[in-house]
């Protein structure tokens, strides 16, 4: 299990800053993540790496000369929030654009595809290239679909490497994505991963049982097989793989690859060592000619007991970048000449926030009011945030429940901050949805940060708030849901609960009802809708590799979306009320 940590919510920034404290002569802290210390050429790409954190060396252990120009760092198994993504990227930028890169999940895609429309609209030129290397994740036949686990330090260095040699950004995202179709990947487990602060890990393996295709936060695997000899791994890891080739190799016998096996946590380079030399032995009855084998820990799992296998299938150019010099903290090759630090002035912080909107009496009267409700979420997710992660855990990662507890707890600091600085009730939840987002991130942040904005954009600071409003701003929450997340009823998501909440509500306003009443009748389908979303197959996010596991067990966004709206009734004035 993790058994080092202070505060568990803090447990993000404190490795932050101890990782920086440690690597000063190759990582500065920025907000939102880390850049390089050292001064890149003007006018060069800048490669931007990201996502959750508790997978070190991934993400800002690959960040450094021939490598990542910095690298947004998310909580614990959360994607980094689009403020942190946009924030490290300014940072990192060179002149030459931004190409942002990083695994194919949900949260990420959603946070990252926003701060690339953010910082194109700036006038920094930004490309995405994701990385989807885990053959297990999804057929051959879906591969924009999979999942990216360790392969992503193939698809990292060819994309450093290639900004390195002067590439202009569009050549760069090229040959970034030629990585990536030519990455594939497998791994196992034999435990689970245990969170900071968690008494039990996020998902077990039966004794003298191996997980097979398990996904680096901890989604359960898509099979089962008694734990096989070192030997018999490599079988397994080789077998899989020369099972698929990449587009363009039409053979393996005589082909060059990358091996790369990755330990995801607990399995130690001992271990490691003796299950590549079945590898490579294998390899060579396949014909296979291997190029600069990698044996160690790149993207991992906290103290989960597994491995994974990625073969990266090279041609002329792809050896040549994956060759070049690099100096990273925990990924060098060749020599790369010194380079001057970036001087302290030249960090990238961000502003302390927009000037605050005027506001009518009215509207700053009905400000506390908001913060009272805002403080209601953050209480009810303060008292299930343990059945909430263990409802996210049967066929996601579990990180649900400590996510909505970092987001909601910000949201309430910054709408009470609001409200002391005058503001009206739209802004303070337009500043409680920023913090949310920014806080949480992963896929709850970045849709909580939507529905809270659209709600207080339609409020507004002209007026208090009145039961039309209300209704309208949570319709164009849900509107603003189903654009960002894509999903619709059925999809086993929040979505399900929304929908109803939405529509009763809405009914309910128009038909003359106050918004007391109204409110309370709509959470009441809400949390019926999300009670029967158990019996839903997910059909999209990370559990939806896992859909049978999760018969029987509702989802936790719809779940945690009828417990809000339940507490936010309670705060509602009765009828009888002044």
């Amino acid at each position: 299990m993790t058994r080092l940590f202070n505060d568990p919510t803090a447990f993000a920034d404190e490795l932050v800053a101890g990782f920086v404290a440690a690597n000063r002569d190759r990582v500065r802290a920025v907000p939102g993540g880390v850049a390089r210390a050292t001064a890149s050429e003007p006018g060069s790409v800048a490669l931007v790496i990201g996502g959750g954190s508790g997978h070190y060396p991934a993400f800002g252990g690959l960040v450094g000369v021939g490598l990542a120009h910095g690298a947004a760092m998310g909580n614990v198994f959360a994607s980094p929030s689009t403020q942190q993504v946009v924030s490290v990227a300014r940072a990192a930028s060179n002149g030459g654009g931004v190409l942002l890169s990083y695994g194919n999940y949900a949260g990420d895609v959603l946070n990252f595809d926003a701060a690339e429309a953010q910082l194109n609209a700036e006038g920094i030129p930004t490309r995405t290239v994701r990385v989807t290397d885990d053959i297990s994740s999804a057929p051959a036949s879906e591969r924009r679909r999979r999942r990216g686990i360790a392969g992503d330090l193939a698809v990292f260095k060819i994309a450093g490497a290639a900004a390195e040699a002067g590439y202009e950004l569009d050549e760069v995202a090229r040959v970034a994505e030629l990585a990536n179709e030519r990455t594939r990947s497998f791994g196992v487990a034999f435990t689970g991963c245990t969170l900071p602060g968690a008494s039990e890990p996020l998902f077990t393996v039966p004794a003298g049982r191996m997980a097979l295709g398990l996904g680096i936060h901890g989604e359960p695997g898509i099979g089962e097989t008694d734990v096989p000899t070192a030997d018999g791994l490599a079988g397994i890891l080789v077998e899989q793989l020369l099972g698929e080739l990449p587009d363009g190799v039409d053979s393996a016998a005589g082909r060059p690859v990358v091996p790369i096996l990755n330990g995801l946590g607990s399995v130690k380079y001992e271990e490691l060592f003796v299950v590549y030399a079945g590898i490579a032995r294998r390899l060579a009855e396949a014909g296979v000619e291997v190029v600069a084998p990698e044996v160690g820990e790149f993207c991992t799992s906290f103290d989960m007991a597994g491995a994974s296998l990625t073969l990266f299938w090279l041609d002329d150019e792809l050896a040549e970048l994956w060759s070049a010099p690099a100096d990273a903290p925990a990924f060098r090759t060749g020599a790369v000449a010194p380079r001057e630090l970036v001087s302290v002035g030249e960090t990238v912080e961000t502003s302390s926030g927009a000037v605050m909107a005027p506001a009518s009496e009215e509207s700053r009267e009905a400000a506390p009011h908001v913060v009272q409700a805002i403080d209601a979420i953050a209480a009810v997710i303060d008292a299930h945030v343990e059945e909430l992660g263990r409802i996210d855990a049967v066929a996601g990662d579990g990180d649900h429940g400590i996510g909505m507890q970092r987001g909601s707890r910000a949201a309430a600091a910054a709408a009470r901050a609001a409200t002391e600085a005058g503001a009206g009730a739209g802004t303070v939840l337009l500043r409680a949805g920023d913090a949310w987002a920014d806080r949480a991130g992963g896929t709850s942040g970045a849709l909580w940060g939507v529905m809270l904005r659209a709600l207080g954009s339609r409020i507004g600071d002209e007026h208090a708030p009145d039961p039309t409003a209300v209704a309208e701003g949570c319709r164009d929450a849900l509107a603003g849901i189903r654009s960002h997340g894509k999903a619709e009823v059925g999809d086993k998501t929040m979505v399900d609960a929304i929908v109803p909440f939405v529509d009763t509500l809405t009914e309910r306003v128009a038909a003359g009802e106050d918004l007391t009443r109204a409110w309370n009748a709509a959470a009441g389908v809400a949390t019926t809708a999300a009670a029967a979303t158990a019996e839903l197959l997910p059909r999209m996010g990370r559990a939806r590799p896992h859909a049978e596991k999760s018969l029987g067990t509702p989802d936790a966004g719809a779940h945690s979306f009828a417990l809000i709206a339940t507490a936010v009734a309670a705060t509602l004035p009765r009828k009888d009320t002044p």
